[in-house]
């Protein structure tokens, strides 16, 4: 009888702690996998982005911490986050765990692995598609009896300094690993210092130094094994320096994945790190892995408005705050009158105060902020309370519950709610604020210590020096500008846009059935990662793409009712609740300020989308309220009907 061949199960390590104090002191505490980074917890972005790829079961192995971690993963079971249908997560208490080498000796005794498996680190965020990596994997492990190890690189803007680079050689023709060195993380380098074997490559050797290590790599079984073999590999670095070097004994090899366009990774391993991750998070470069999409839960957490401003539907805001641009608020947070944001995160139940202004920060739960406080460039924890008229700026971190006294000026310092332990004496701010002393960097170290990847522990602070500010040594053109970095999502975007104005455009001409016509939009919706408001507002835009209206100059609103009359039923099939009119609302503020045609008549559209029931007075009056100052066009062509909508409401009460 033949046998079966048993289907292997596919899966991934996480390991949840970083092994540095580059997050002290949140981390003294907590392991790095449960800080938030976007309001969400960077495990929960590490198993979502191991679902996206069918990992079955995935270790998650802690030397610290392992009992909130637990509590974390059942606390996620019960709240049915989608990654509890299809795969089953083991947490893995590794207390003796000094280093990745202990956590994979660990694992390797208890003999857990079967087969070929995904190994990552927690504070690692990526939107990458493993499956065709992996099955690349197995297939040259099948011919080639020694690979060990794929590891995965993201290429790199020329300007951009993470901590996290490496120059490396790769063979052409099959990917193969040839040598391997960590950049200097605090440099840029306009030359490279190379060692000789690098004049002793091959032909078909190409070095890259524009490589970031996100820390994910898929791995034969052999790898626990030469882990367990040769206990001076503590990192990932120490196995590949030694794999290279003893090729021929150990007779085993390393290849490279580098990610396609489109594709994200990046390992969050200091605070400047943390907040390009977060930018490019809300600028949707992790897509679908970004804050409104409900990462790992069906559940929309905020609506997002122009200038990529996340804010949930709890929030508070005062009629003379401003919210500029790049942030998020989470639930239940409040902002006074006259207070400025830009650039910045801000958690759950936060309240801040008056006349504050704050960029470029990020604020986790439960803060409170009182009047005239000025934040920038800083880290803000849980509970922390900051009186009035304070400063804190130039990377400073704030730990949790942390108290800032009234007029304090905080300035490139890291604040601790008690006296530190084990370091020097601490200057005391107040009763829970205290300086922690910061040990200096020997610089006379020896050079093999510098190679490993701790040396990116020297980037400690969050510092201004983004990307867009730094003058590149290298000139490039404008196409090369263009294409080395795309963004996925507006081209996506666009692609989405262009497919539903076709199909409703057929649609209308051709008079099919309204039922089909939304079975096609969801399947370019699920084919784009499309979330359920962008589809909302995309729907509504192609409606004022279909050649009635775009022809229409003084007929506009008989154009309209003429393409509602046959597509009407596409529209009430997404227009439902408060939240899709909000985005009905905002695709017509859009359109209408797009097109020369239609701007004067935004009140008589409006007006019949209220009168076909697609949105309520209700959502109506609270879109006009929160219109922004530089809408001032839209405010002056609504005026009279939201007046129409006022008088209508008083008459009703009257009777």
């Amino acid at each position: 009888m033949e046998k079966l061949e048993k289907k292997e199960v596919s899966q991934a390590i996480i390991v949840a702690n970083n092994f540095t104090d580059n997050f002290a002191p949140f981390t003294d505490t907590t392991p790095v996998a449960l800080l938030p980074i976007v309001n969400v917890p960077f495990l929960d972005y590490a198993i979502e982005f191991l679902n996206f790829s069918r990992i079955e079961e995935t270790f998650i192995v802690v030397s610290s911490g392992v009992d909130q971690v637990r509590s974390h993963i059942e606390k996620r079971l019960k709240e049915y986050y989608i990654w509890s249908v299809k795969m089953t997560i083991t947490v893995i208490g590794s207390e003796g765990s000094h280093s990745i080498g202990d956590v994979l000796r660990d694992i390797e005794a208890k003999g857990l692995i079967r087969g070929h498996f995904i190994l990552m680190t927690g504070d690692t965020v990526s939107n990458a598609n493993l499956i065709p990596l992996l099955e690349r994997h197995k297939q040259i492990a099948k011919y080639d009896k020694g690979a060990c190890m794929t590891v995965m690189y993201m290429e790199l803007p020329p300007c951009m300094r993470t901590g996290d680079e490496v120059t490396v050689a790769v063979d052409r023709l099959n990917s193969r690993l040839l040598t391997h060195q960590r950049q200097n993380p605090l440099n840029r380098e306009r030359s490279f210092t190379f060692d000789l074997e690098y004049f002793k490559l091959p032909s078909s050797a190409e070095i890259r130094h524009d490589y970031a290590d996100p820390q994910i790599a898929i791995c034969s079984p052999m790898v626990l094994t030469l882990f367990a073999d040769n206990f001076d590999f503590e990192t990932r670095d120490d196995f590949i320096r030694g794999l290279l070097i003893n090729e021929e004994i150990l007779d085993s090899r390393i290849y490279v994945a580098e990610l396609p366009a489109g594709e994200y990774a990046m390992k969050v391993s200091n605070w400047q790190k943390y907040k390009i991750v977060s930018n490019d998070i809300i600028h949707r470069w992790t897509h679908p892995l970004s804050p409104d999409m409900g990462i790992g839960r069906m559940k929309l957490q905020y609506h997002i408005s122009k200038n990529l401003v996340y804010k949930n539907k709890s929030v508070q805001l005062a009629r003379s705050s401003v919210l500029k641009e790049s942030l998020v608020i989470h639930e239940d947070s409040s902002v006074g009158d006259n207070s400025w944001l830009s650039q910045c995160v801000v958690g759950r139940r936060c309240r801040i105060g008056r006349n504050c202004k704050i960029s470029n920060s990020f604020i986790f739960d439960d803060v409170v902020i009182e009047d005239n406080v000025q934040l920038d460039h800083c880290i803000i924890g849980q509970g922390v309370v900051i009186k009035g008229n304070t400063t804190v700026s130039g990377g400073s971190v704030c730990g949790d519950r942390v108290i800032i006294p009234d007029s304090s000026t905080i300035d490139k310092l890291t604040i601790q709610a008690d006296p530190p332990e084990f370091s020097a004496p601490a200057q005391k701010l107040g009763n829970s604020a205290y300086i922690v002393v910061e040990e200096e960097d020997d610089e006379a170290g020896d050079s093999e210590d510098e190679e490993k990847d701790t040396a990116q522990t020297r980037i400690k602070r969050m510092i201004v020096d983004d990307c867009a500010d730094v003058e590149s040594d290298v000139s490039l053109s404008s196409d090369e500008e263009e294409s080395h970095r795309a963004s996925p999502v507006p081209e996506d975007a666009n692609i989405f846009l262009s497919e539903v104005i076709d199909s409703l455009k057929r649609g209308f001409e051709e008079k099919s059935n309204p039922e089909f016509l939304v079975l096609e939009i969801n399947s370019s919706r699920y084919a784009y990662n499309m979330s359920l408001s962008e589809v909302n507002f995309y729907v509504v835009q192609a409606i004022f793409h279909l050649s009635p209206l775009t022809d229409a100059t003084t007929n506009v609103l008989a154009a309209l009712k003429q393409i509602y009359n046959h597509l009407g039923p596409v529209l009430k099939n997404y227009i439902k609740g408060e939240a899709a009119m909000e985005d009905c609302l905002k695709a017509i503020q859009d359109v209408c300020q797009e097109k020369d045609n239609i701007k004067p008549r935004v009140s008589q559209i409006v007006h019949f989308f209220y009168s076909v029931d697609l949105v309520s007075e209700e959502a109506v009056v609270a879109w006009y309220e929160n219109l922004d100052d530089d809408a001032k066009w839209l405010r002056d062509g609504l005026k009279k009907l939201i007046v129409w909508f006022q008088e209508a409401s008083s008459d009703e009460s009257s009777e």
